[in-house]
């Protein structure tokens, strides 16, 4: 008996991106994006076209790129959203609009001041405009988990009949658990005319840490499409975590009657290469992704792995793309190489002077480290695809002192938009000392919320990779930098979140 399709729909881009200080760039989008199609993901949410005119190259830059996946913009159930979004993935070989509007009572009354009728008439409205652009349109009721199941009927029988092709209901605050979740789908498949005209879809968050039960419950009950990210990656408690529910119905063949499409080997290096790109870590027991994932500690466990592999072990470790990260490049290896090499990672440098500058810095690190990762490369690449105008601040050069029974101390020269300073400061260890320096310069007001350290690779010559996290007036921001050398990854990753701090143009988020 043949199974029906589940259709992932990957938010990393729009959702996840709301993650305090997860804010991505134009050229990191396309990685990550280029890394979606190759994995096989249906519906690639690429961003809020509405948000800022940054937002809007994005996904049109994605639009115009990505060939085997649906590319959707999400918007608001106003005319303005609505077209920003049309307008943005015109050049997509498959498009979708995704509207949205309240229907809980809570947010009618409080957010949006409207009476259901008038949000009736609106998401009507707005199904109605983004077919001007598209016939694939989606719908979403916000916090539709605590909407009254009569009106959150007459709101899904009055789009369906305008014309969406998808209905997609969302736990917006984290607040249900499977059963309940399981049974509203059940209930309003049964109760809505014409359910059967639509995919329906579900679209959990992390709050009480059900958003994968709470989605494959949905999928029980008939949704079949699965809102989700790489990592879990959203804001608060983030998402339910696309490698989680790939797995699962993966896995229980037993349980779902659905498959999904998913190319399981390319899950681990799109993990890394988020993590990387958006500075929030996997943590080591994340289930599938997490760097203990397939680890036995047990005596027991390990031998009985040993004498076969499914006594503790319910999914292959190669299935998932644990081999990924392979040795690719040495020293010696020559500027084809290093092209070719990229072009297998989805890497797309804008022009061959940018290729020529990466594949210099390629050298430079295959001279401090014998052999060099597929993530090296991706973290090689984050910092060179950095643009000029990008960086206001700049670290030329570098020099630390740390002693037993000596005071660390930092010296530092530092671009300030093409002005040379030198710094120098002490502190409680050279970290610290870097980065008292640095603020002597700039002087940028800026709380330090978050230093975490993590390498890139395995052995003792492996790239550091840093992520701090910047706060002033309430903006976040995290900065990556990486190296060889601990503290010259630290300067790289406080320089990267200031020019962060300095450029970043104000966003709108949108909540679903």
């Amino acid at each position: 008996m043949s199974k029906e399709a589940l259709l992932i729909f990957d938010t990393t881009l729009r959702d996840g991106e709301q993650s305090p200080g997860a804010a991505m760039t134009r050229e990191e989008k396309l990685r990550i994006a280029r890394q979606l199609e190759r994995m096989r993901v249906d519906i690639i949410e690429a961003g809020f076209a509405a948000a800022s005119p940054g937002d809007f190259e994005s996904i049109r830059a994605i639009a115009e790129t990505i060939k085997d996946a649906t590319v959707c913009s999400l918007s608001r159930a106003n005319e303005n959203d609505i077209r920003r979004a049309g307008e943005a993935i015109k050049p997509a070989a498959r498009g979708r609009v995704h509207t949205f509007i309240a229907t809980s009572p809570i947010h009618m009354q409080m957010k949006l001041r409207m009476e259901p009728e008038q949000v009736i008439e609106q998401a009507v409205k707005a199904v109605n405009w983004a077919r001007q652009y598209t016939d694939d349109v989606e719908f979403s009721p916000e916090d539709a988990g605590r909407s009254d199941i009569d009106f959150l009927c007459r709101v899904l029988e009055a789009v369906i009949n305008a014309g969406v092709k998808t209905v997609n209901i969302a736990d917006t605050v984290g607040y249900n658990i499977p059963v309940i979740w399981g049974e509203l789908f059940k209930t309003l498949r049964e109760r809505v005319p014409n359910a059967d005209k639509v995919v329906w879809s579900t679209h959990c968050h992390n709050d009480l840490g059900l958003a994968v039960a709470n989605s494959l419950a949905a999928v029980l009950n008939g949704a079949r499409q699965v809102e989700c990210t790489i990592n879990g990656l959203g804001e608060r408690a983030g998402n339910a975590s696309l490698e989680e529910i790939v797995m699962a119905v993966k896995t229980r063949k037993d349980l779902f009657p659905v498959e999904t499409r998913i190319d399981t080997t390319q899950i681990v290096p799109a993990s890394r290469l988020v993590s990387q790109i958006t500075g929030y870590v996997v943590q080591p027991n994340k289930a599938v992704v997490g760097a203990n994932a397939f680890a036995h500690e047990s005596g027991i466990h390990q031998d009985g792995v040993l004498k076969h592999r499914e006594t503790y072990e319910i999914m292959r470790a190669e299935d998932v793309g644990w081999n990924a990260n392979k040795l690719t490049l040495g020293k010696l290896s020559g500027r084809n190489a290093f092209r070719t090499k990229l072009a297998e990672l989805g890497i797309k440098l804008d022009s061959e002077e940018v290729l020529n500058a990466a594949f210099a810095k390629f050298k430079e690190l295959a001279d401090k480290k014998r052999e060099i990762f597929d993530d090296d490369l991706h973290a090689l690449v984050s910092e060179e695809m950095i643009t000029p105008e990008a960086e206001h601040y700049k670290l030329v050069s570098s020099k630390f002192h740390s002693e037993t029974g000596e005071v660390p101390s930092a010296e530092l020269t530092l671009s300030l938009g093409g002005a040379e300073n030198h710094t120098k400061a002490t502190g409680s260890g050279p970290v610290d000392a870097t980065f008292r320096a640095i603020e002597k310069v700039v002087g940028s007001g800026s709380s330090l919320l978050l230093y975490s350290v993590n390498a890139i690779t395995t052995g003792t010559d492996a790239q550091g990779e840093v992520t701090v996290r910047l706060s002033k007036d309430g903006r976040i921001v995290n900065g990556q930098g990486s190296d060889t050398d601990i503290i010259v990854a630290s300067a790289k990753a406080y320089v990267n979140a200031l020019n962060k701090l300095y450029a970043g143009p104000e966003r709108v988020n949108p909540q679903l």
